[in-house]
């Protein structure tokens, strides 16, 4: 993979025009290369660590939805906008079961369901709330330990478990690419989570519908986007360089692990790809 690009901070809202509008172009020339159909791609801007000010002129600029990696730094934020009309907030980062009560209130999607243990949680709490949530599924691509996400062989279990989570709309599938200066490498991730998905629509239960891939980031979305990426996740490019690091956002494998594998209740069953 290429160097990362320079990003251009954006600070007014014409500066967040311009942004918008690159990234744009660049989604519809990733889509000409590929035969697609721009408006099949929905791109997600992630303003984790933006101020609620430099949101403000995302959303002048033309910006209706904002994806996060903290759910109480994106509770915060959703608090301080509501007054902005149409705007939907995205859970992109891990989830523990103690932050489900917060995001059953205020999220419009969940990206990175990957345990039944939050599903059950999540569910519970939002039929207490009245609501439904759209959630793809986190899917190890890489095999990197350091990352969450299912196994590739493990998703079509877990898919036939979650139909008994009436208030979560299965969507699709979401995966983080390898960090990797060699482009094959990278690219191999997005192919996996493609033909994985293409193999389980021929199984998935009743209720679950796998429409969306989301994958790609700043640094990788027009690769993502030529091999089937629907939603593309970008900060960097939009926003801005960011001061904090990605692995401030993504925690230790080993805690992964514990959260991940603790057991239900009931009998049921470092620096990542894509400059965000």
């Amino acid at each position: 993979m290429d160097a990362p690009p320079l990003y251009h901070e954006a600070h007014r809202i014409e500066d967040f025009q311009r942004n918008l509008e690159t990234v744009r172009t660049r989604i519809v020339c990733a889509c000409k290369r590929a035969g697609r159909d721009p408006a099949g791609v929905r791109l997600l801007p992630v303003s984790k660590t933006v101020s609620e000010e430099r949101l403000r002129m995302a959303y002048a600029a033309g910006c209706r939805e904002f994806g996060e990696n903290k759910v109480q730094e994106a509770f915060h934020k959703a608090g301080l906008m509501a007054d902005l009309p149409e705007l939907r907030w995205s859970l992109i980062g891990h989830l523990q079961t103690n932050k489900v009560k917060l995001v059953a209130r205020f999220a419009s999607e969940f990206q990175a369901l990957d345990s039944l243990r939050v599903a059950k949680a999540l569910d519970r709490r939002l039929q207490a709330e009245g609501r439904g949530l759209d959630v793809l599924v986190q899917v190890n691509t890489s095999g990197e330990v350091s990352k969450f996400g299912l196994p590739p062989e493990e998703v079509a279990g877990f898919l036939r478990q979650l139909t008994g989570f009436s208030s979560l709309r299965i969507r699709g599938l979401m995966t983080l690419a390898l960090f990797s200066t060699d482009s094959s490498k990278v690219r191999s991730c997005f192919v996996l989570l493609r033909e994985l998905r293409d193999r389980l629509r021929q199984e998935t239960p009743a209720g679950v519908v796998l429409d969306e891939l989301s994958m790609g980031m700043s640094g990788d979305f027009e690769m993502a986007i030529e091999e089937g990426a629907t939603i593309v996740r970008v900060g960097q490019a939009l926003f801005g360089p960011r001061a904090t690091p990605d692995s401030h956002y993504w925690p230790e494998h080993d805690h992964a692990s514990r959260e991940r594998h603790r057991p239900l209740e009931t009998k049921e069953s470092p620096v990542l790809g894509g400059y965000s």
